[in-house]
């Protein structure tokens, strides 16, 4: 048994302990938590994105050469790889300070779109994919049905995307990029609800294991969110997305 899978038995058992009321208020103070810190990730990936954009020396540096735009991508699948995995292993701050890097890393890598679409185009595309996140994440918080169900679903669609746009990029087929960008805004679209109510049971940490613990979890929880709404909004942009 993972430690995750450990600490989701014991958030049930005090799930059942609890009142409704007490349950329902805990879930509320976490996603707070939860929110205020993707909040804080995207405002650090966006303010760095539009800084490094406005930056020519920046620009050479990350893209000048292949081998530091690679190296930047590596960099951030090692933190998000590691942050999932070993974060109830790391310290509260360990676990801040790795959220707040990986935000700073993809900022500077995400930081190409401002040169590739008009200002206004990515501004109204970050406003659509903020409302359609925001709805998907309330219908995952308050709904009474088990969304579980999608879990596999959406695992073999996200395999499948994956695929896909590895072969396009040596095929470059314009019908596929759109069924890929299509498909994208679906499954982002989908996880965004899915995710919120799989977070919900994460809520429980603070009771079960204390505040600390309560902390790194609502940063795990953010780092999920955080990836729903980014690749949602990539997506996006490429559908509503004005080229320059």
């Amino acid at each position: 048994m993972s430690d995750n899978q450990f600490l989701q038995g014991r958030n049930q058992v005090a799930e059942r302990q609890l009142s409704a009321e007490d349950a329902a208020r805990i879930q509320a103070q976490f996603f707070a938590q939860v929110y205020g810190w993707m909040a804080v990730g995207l405002a650090l990936t966006g303010g760095i994105a539009m800084f490094a954009a406005g930056t020519p020396a920046i620009m050479e540096f990350v893209f000048g050469t292949r081998f530091v735009f690679i190296g930047l991508i590596i960099a951030e699948l090692v933190i998000v790889g590691f942050l999932s995995a070993r974060i109830f292993q790391w310290s509260r701050g360990q676990a801040q300070a790795a959220f707040i890097g990986y935000a700073l890393l993809n900022g500077l890598t995400l930081s190409v779109i401002f040169l590739a679409y008009t200002a206004d185009s990515i501004a109204s595309t970050f406003f659509t994919t903020a409302i359609m996140f925001g709805v998907m994440s309330a219908f995952g918080y308050f709904t009474k049905s088990d969304l579980s169900g999608w879990g596999k679903l959406i695992s073999m669609a996200l395999i499948g995307l994956v695929i896909a746009m590895v072969v396009n990029m040596f095929w470059g087929n314009s019908t596929l990029n759109l069924l890929t960008s299509f498909v994208g805004v679906i499954l982002f679209t989908a996880l965004a609800a899915y995710d919120t109510q799989k977070l919900k049971q994460l809520a429980f940490l603070g009771v079960t294991e204390g505040e600390e613990m309560h902390d790194k979890a609502s940063i795990l929880g953010a780092l999920t969110l955080y990836l729903d709404f980014v690749n949602l909004f990539l997506f996006l942009l490429r559908f509503f997305g004005r080229r320059r």
